[in-house]
């Protein structure tokens, strides 16, 4: 039963549908549908990208009787069939954000994959190499992205959903040589200055499940591996409370 004052969020990434999955996701979204009044999926939906691994998701996807909301990951984009996956997933009834922004029961949405280049004084900058520019490029728009994503939301609670993490503290527990390779700051300086209520993202399966960016917005990793590792007596999904539009802040 939804509740008058409160928003429920349930939040899971990195699912890694693949063509053996058919039947193994199905509990966890009808518990995600007893506990939420929506699903946010953060990236790698599929595990290599097939068109085919996306029609069992949605299937098994078909149980949760809420809005799904979700944006890509990069195992989404492995076999160049990114576009397929998410006509599939749309037509389910997945809204697949792509620098886009959407509202849900009076919460605002905005979604991107985003992309790597590391954090802060460790930021890949532009300089050198052409393929180097090209790198450094991609992290620019995808931030870009969040940024005309974020500015379009008008609603009074906001949600940021991601693949990559904007933050160094929720990829801590990976190996530091990769922590460039699992987000980038680039994209949390455009949640400093479009402030949310709260960030999602997956990628590091084994960072931190918690942080927090530089103006003390709260940064939920939502990988599936590392919820299922963090609780394992839990439901892998992460659920968060918002107030219910209209109604005063939770003290």
């Amino acid at each position: 039963m939804k509740s008058s004052e409160t928003v429920r969020i349930a939040a899971v990434g990195d699912l890694h549908c693949t063509k053996a999955s058919a039947g193994t996701l199905k509990p966890l979204f009808s518990e995600a549908a007893k506990a939420a009044d929506m699903l946010l999926l953060s990236g790698d939906l599929t595990d290599y990208g097939l068109p085919e691994e996306a029609h069992i998701l949605a299937e098994e996807l078909a149980v949760a009787r809420m809005p799904v909301v979700a944006v890509l990951g990069n195992h989404d984009y492995e076999s160049g069939k990114a576009e397929e996956v998410t006509r599939i997933l749309c037509e389910a009834g997945v809204e697949v954000l792509d620098g886009e922004a959407c509202e849900i029961e009076g919460i605002g949405i905005a979604g991107v994959k985003g992309f790597c280049g590391g954090y802060g004084k460790g930021a890949l900058g532009p300089w050198g190499e052409p393929a180097i520019k090209t790198f450094v490029n991609e992290a620019l728009q995808e931030a870009l992205k969040l940024e005309t994503a974020l500015a379009k939301l008008r609603t009074d609670c906001k949600i940021a959903l991601l693949h990559y993490s904007p933050i160094e503290a929720t990829v801590r527990g990976e190996p530091e040589e990769i922590f460039a390779f699992l987000g980038t700051s680039r994209l949390e300086d455009h949640l400093v200055h479009y402030p949310v209520d709260v960030v999602f993202h997956g990628h590091a399966h084994r960072g931190y499940p918690e942080g927090k960016t530089m103006n003390q917005t709260p940064v939920y990793n939502v990988a599936k591996p590392l919820l299922q590792r963090s609780w394992p007596d839990r439901p892998a999904f992460r659920l968060v409370e918002l107030p219910r539009p209209g109604d005063p802040p939770i003290m």
